[in-house]
């Protein structure tokens, strides 16, 4: 019998939004794992936890994700993580990874899943689903992000400006994820397309260290987490258009 390798969504910072399914995880005898950029270095993901009164236990393992794009870097990080837990699991052990936000949405439990399996095919995995950064900087901010027949897009902004031009439109909010490193030019394309007023950046959404700015102008040159986003709403969607590929059925109005 194979341990479950188990994503244990945590929510974006909010230690009030770790659902019970999660909860009843973390305090089983499943053998915690967590993200960490380089060894020694601290996790966001452990944080929520202990900002849930949660002690990590003493034999947790932290996991090296590297902060880089460079695919071989990457995969090699993978293999690792996957070797760590992979003897826990075929002993019988659960093991829990924490995730901040929700495990299934740009989350490094993905490759690690995809890791495990390639090396044992028999390993269960589960996935616990939970809050979102957008969803949590949304509902905090009293802003719907989306109202009957809206479209919502969630984008990487790495994906380049291009890919914003492209989308928006098709849609009629943008939720911006990982804005740092573009975060300038991502500032000129909101006035470009005259957005600045209808965009809102969030960084840290759900911990105590959460800070929202209206005033984008003033982020310029300005050095901010990894973990922001931004929420943009487009008041001039075209309505009626059909994203590529869509076709109403017949006898569809």
């Amino acid at each position: 019998m194979r341990g479950r390798l188990i994503g244990v969504s945590l929510g974006p910072g909010d230690p009030g939004l770790i659902t019970r399914r999660a909860w009843d995880v973390l305090i089983s005898d499943a053998r915690w794992a967590w993200p960490v950029r380089r060894a020694g270095g601290e996790s966001h993901a452990l944080g929520i936890a202990r900002r849930a009164g949660l002690a990590p236990p003493a034999d947790g393992l932290p996991l090296v994700f590297p902060m880089t794009h460079d695919v071989a870097v990457l995969a090699r990080a993978w293999a690792r993580a996957a070797d760590a837990v992979l003897p826990v699991l075929r002993a019988g052990r659960d093991v829990a990874f924490l995730v901040e936000g929700d495990a299934g949405t740009y989350a490094t439990f993905t490759y690690l899943a995809r890791a495990v399996r390639a090396l044992d095919a028999d390993v269960p995995v589960e996935v616990i689903p939970g809050v979102t950064s957008f969803q949590a900087a949304a509902a905090g901010l009293g802003l719907p992000l989306a109202e009957t027949d809206d479209a919502v897009a969630i984008v990487p902004a790495g994906y380049g400006i291009g890919e914003l031009d492209r989308l928006l439109p098709h849609f009629d909010t943008l939720v911006l994820l990982k804005v740092k490193p573009l975060l300038d030019a991502v500032l000129d394309w909101l006035a470009a397309n005259g957005l600045g007023d209808h965009a809102v950046f969030i960084e840290k959404a759900g911990t105590p260290e959460e800070r929202v700015v209206r005033e984008l102008e003033t982020l310029r040159r300005c050095k901010v987490s990894y973990l922001s986003l931004m929420l943009v709403r487009n008041p001039g969607r075209e309505r009626g258009t059909m994203i590529r590929g869509c076709r109403p059925k017949q006898g569809d109005a």
